[in-house]
């Protein structure tokens, strides 16, 4: 079952030609995926370039801010696409509408792709851009007492990996995760079959590969579905797409924070595909998807 806005938007790509490329590459996936959905930019009082100093190579980062001067709490977001694609840009609405609904501010960070730079890079940019944001919290006119984790797809992966680094740290308020790739196995019944939408199952396990093959994967840093979860870990909200392959390891990943005492909020949406969140403004399902989110940070931000 697809959303009819959804599947009106995929008919409408088809009968453009849109088609990955085959066999899959990076250079051909960032030129055709890494330019911004052509949507109305989202408004908001302030959007910053800023340079992460990671103690290594420097890192690409945007804040965004909804009110200029005030001292509000923050959400550290990695992008989607795979490891492999992705960019500020590409992210920028989806970033931006979290800090306004949220009322809150943004950091985005531009961590190191793979193939050139496979795991540990990102995962490292992760947890090195957390230590930046807490050490630069004055300049950013944020809250390092208040900080949620967040990101779509494999930048889900990269805030789920994060929360269970960090546990203990009473700065870590939140995690939201919008279809996270969490098990490298790719072994649940949702791969079992190709999905509709921007994600097959092929395509999944292609990313995988790239950044992180074979044994690599049983590194809970790199699949967070493996990791035994401690009790202190952050509260989580939860979405997921029924057409997608990720759906399962969702699903069984809210299950496992739960039976650890880890309060989560599980959130379905049958008829979506992988990515559909960041079609708010487009699609209801999506602009649905996002007051569930922005909700959720606003109560954790609250307590």
């Amino acid at each position: 079952m697809i959303d009819p806005h959804i599947q009106a938007m995929l008919d409408a790509m088809a009968g453009s030609g849109f088609q990955l490329p085959d066999p899959l590459d990076a250079a051909s996936l960032r030129a055709m995926l890494d330019a911004p959905i052509p949507a109305p930019p989202v408004e908001i009082a302030e959007r910053r370039e800023i340079t992460i100093e990671t103690g290594g190579p420097a890192l690409a980062g945007q804040l965004y801010h909804p009110t200029l001067g005030e001292i509000l709490p923050v959400v550290l977001f990695f992008h989607g696409g795979g490891w492999v694609h992705g960019t500020l840009d590409t992210h920028d609405r989806l970033a931006a509408i979290l800090a306004v609904q949220a009322r809150c501010a943004v950091v985005s960070v531009a961590y190191r792709l793979a193939p050139e730079h496979p795991f540990p890079a990102a995962w490292e940019d992760a947890l090195s851009s957390l230590r930046w944001l807490k050490d630069h919290h004055g300049e950013l006119d944020i809250d390092a007492s208040r900080v949620a984790l967040s990101g779509d797809s494999a930048g889900g992966n990269l805030a789920a990996a994060l929360a269970q680094a960090v546990v203990g740290d009473p700065a870590i308020v939140h995690q939201l995760l919008f279809y996270p790739a969490l098990d490298g196995s790719c072994a649940t019944p949702s791969f079992v079959e190709d999905h509709p939408g921007f994600l097959s199952a092929a395509q999944m396990r292609w990313y995988w590969d790239q950044y992180a093959a074979g044994d690599m994967r049983s590194d809970p840093r790199v699949s967070p579905a493996v990791a035994s979860i401690v009790a202190g870990t952050a509260p989580a909200t939860i979405i997921v797409a029924g057409n997608d392959p990720l759906h399962d390891e969702g699903v069984a990943y809210a299950a496992a924070l739960q039976a650890a005492g880890v309060p989560v909020a599980l959130h379905e949406y049958p008829g979506a595909i992988h990515g559909f969140a960041s079609l708010f403004g487009m699609v209801p399902l999506a602009d649905e998807a996002i007051s569930t989110a922005t909700a959720a940070l606003r109560a954790a931000f609250a307590d």
